[in-house]
Parts: structure tokens; sequence; C-alpha cells
């Protein structure tokens, strides 16, 4: 057997700072993500868990421990009082949530959102999760990449809204996201933190992006057009725009 992959390598460069991506369908009819990095690539599934494996059974460490959790629920009088992680059990699934974040990363740049949101909201399950099941020392092992993994599904939910040319929706999906990484921010650190997080900049700015580039609606226009012909003392334009105004349904 042959373990050299040179020639591969050899005909797919690796460009610094840059995500370097494909996607092709396996052997076994499956299809595969192939992450191009400096040594090397890393190759997984793009569905299911990355690495195709099904720990004690299941179909990732995560479902196994929640069905630990509700074996565990079902023996104490319906509660989850007193169910705690271990810190090798926190190892493991952060080192599982490692794996869908390459994965979403790929998925990002090569604009499947859908597997992108799936799996970014995978994360944040897991480290709701941990939060509640392990001490927080423990827990902020995955906490402290809640921000970024929150920067990552605003973009996939409202790249997915300006796609579908609902540009309102999208600035609710970036206002929103902005929001919830100050109130990580707030809860876990300060107020100071959150206004000098890289991603909440990285989304303010992109909102006012979005604003900016915003189609105008036919009221909109009439507005603009009525002030820039009072501004010009072109009152016969004004009243005539005027009139178009009052004459537009509630919706327009």
């Amino acid at each position: 057997m042959d373990f050299d992959i040179s020639r591969f390598l050899e005909q797919w460069e690796y460009q610094p700072g840059q995500v370097v991506v494909r996607k092709f369908k396996a052997k076994d009819g499956k299809e595969k993500l192939q992450l191009r990095v400096d040594l090397g690539l890393l190759q997984m599934n793009a569905e299911g868990r990355p690495d195709g494996k099904r720990p004690m059974g299941h179909n990732s460490l995560f479902e196994f421990y929640q069905a630990q959790l509700y074996k565990y629920v079902g023996a104490h009088d319906g509660s989850d009082d007193g169910f705690e992680l271990k810190p090798e059990d926190c190892a493991k699934l952060q080192l599982e949530a490692l794996q869908y974040h390459h994965r979403y990363i790929c998925l990002l740049q090569l604009e499947e959102y859908d597997g992108v949101i799936r799996d970014a909201e995978r994360n944040l399950t897991v480290f709701d999760f941990v939060s509640k099941h392990a001490p927080e020392d423990l827990a902020w092992g995955l906490q402290q990449f809640r921000p970024q993994l929150l920067m990552v599904l605003t973009r996939a939910r409202g790249t997915q809204a300006l796609k579908a040319g609902d540009y309102s929706q999208a600035v609710l999906n970036v206002q929103d996201g902005i929001e919830l990484i100050r109130t990580f921010y707030r809860e876990c650190s300060s107020s100071e933190a959150a206004e000098q997080s890289g991603e909440v900049h990285y989304l303010e700015d992109w909102l006012e992006d979005i604003r900016a580039k915003r189609p105008l609606s036919r009221r909109e226009k009439l507005e603009r057009a009525l002030a820039d012909a009072v501004q010009a003392e072109n009152y016969e334009k004004a009243a005539k725009v005027r009139d178009e105004l009052r004459n537009l349904k509630p919706t327009e």
C-alpha cells in the first residue's frame, strides 16, 4: 500500500490565510469534504459525524452523553440533579465539536448554508449541555468559542436571507447575532469586552453594508424624491410626488 500523498498535495496548493476546500463523492457513494492545510489535508463526511465513527453505537459522543443523561433522569425521579460530566467527558466533547467546527467552516466556504446552520446549531447545543452539566472551569473550554460560533451562524443565516432577497430578515438576523454575542460577553466578562469584540465589529460593519445596499421600497424612493424636489425648490415636482405618496398602499 502506498501511504505517500505527496502527489495529491502537489496538485492542490495550500494558500495561507484562505479556506481551501473541495467536495466530492467517494467510492462508497458518500459525499466527502477535504480541507487543505499547510502540512496536508483533512477529510470528513459531509453529513453525520465528520469522521464517520459511531461512538458506543451512537451517531455522536454528544448523543451518547445525552442518552446517559436520560437514563440518569429516569433513575432519579425525573431530576438531573447530580448528573455531572467528568473532565475527560468534556475533553472528548470538545474534540468532537472541533470536528464539526472544521466542517461548518468548509461548508461556509462552499456556500452550503443549510449545513453550516445545522452544524453550528448542533455545537451550540453541545455548549449548553456542557455548561449545564460540568463545572464552570471545564465548561469554559467550550464556551470561549461561543462568540466565534455565533458569528459564523449569523453569517450563514444572514447570507441565506440576502440570497432570497429578504434584506429585512437579513438585518434582523445580524442584529440578533450581535446581541447574542454582546450578551455572552456581558454575562461572562464585561460590557467593555462586548464592545471590543472582533466578532461584534465584523457583524456591525456587515450590517451597515447590508443597509447601504438594501433596495429602496416604492415609498422610500418617493420620499427621497420629495426631499430632493423640496431642496431644489421644485415645488411643482414636489406636489406631484406628494400626491403619489398619498395614493400608495400602506404595504408599498
